[in-house]
């Protein structure tokens, strides 16, 4: 897996101080997408267990929120066996920190039988807090929507969602 970027102090891809990490590779290809270099799997660097430990070192600060996880798309097959290893060493080492994950899928394409659906998807949710899905439509586009750029897409909270097996949004 390659990423293209981290940022170590993100206000804006999740509540309070968070440290993001952009993947490359996306076949979605939105248009008007705001990251589209990131589309090719080959863009930016390889993702190392260097920088794995980097990022978690990264969101030791008492001030860091959690771990956003954006792209290039998190769910493409290529990436969730990577992401979900990231996952697991986040919860086990910072359990009160939140996890976001921005995704184009929809819920219901990650846990039906869509391309995206693999060994560790489910697993990989299950460790995800707020689950931003929904393919970015520039038709959509509203500026004055709260962590995401679309009106079709959804904030949901997912250990609650997946829970009572219903949609529950998430709620500041």
């Amino acid at each position: 897996m390659n990423y293209a970027t981290i940022k170590k102090r993100d206000i804006a891809n999740g509540i309070g101080v968070r440290v993001s990490l952009f993947v490359s590779g996306c076949r979605h290809y939105c248009k008007g997408c705001f990251n589209h270099e990131a589309w090719d799997f080959l863009y930016g660097e390889a993702y190392t267990e260097e920088v794995e430990e980097e990022i978690l070192s990264l969101l030791s600060p008492s001030y860091i929120s959690g771990l956003s996880l954006l792209g290039g798309e998190p769910f493409e097959p290529e990436n969730q066996r990577a992401l979900l290893g990231l996952l697991k060493k986040h919860r086990a080492r910072y359990p009160e920190k939140t996890v976001w994950c921005y995704t184009g899928f929809t819920l219901e394409e990650l846990t039906g039988g869509s391309r995206a659906r693999t060994d560790v998807t489910d697993e990989m949710l299950a460790h995800i807090d707020v689950l931003v899905d929904g393919r970015f439509v520039e038709e959509k586009r509203n500026l004055s929507l709260r962590f995401r750029g679309s009106e079709n897409q959804r904030l949901l909270n997912l250990p609650e969602t997946l829970k009572t097996g219903r949609i529950v949004l998430w709620d500041t």
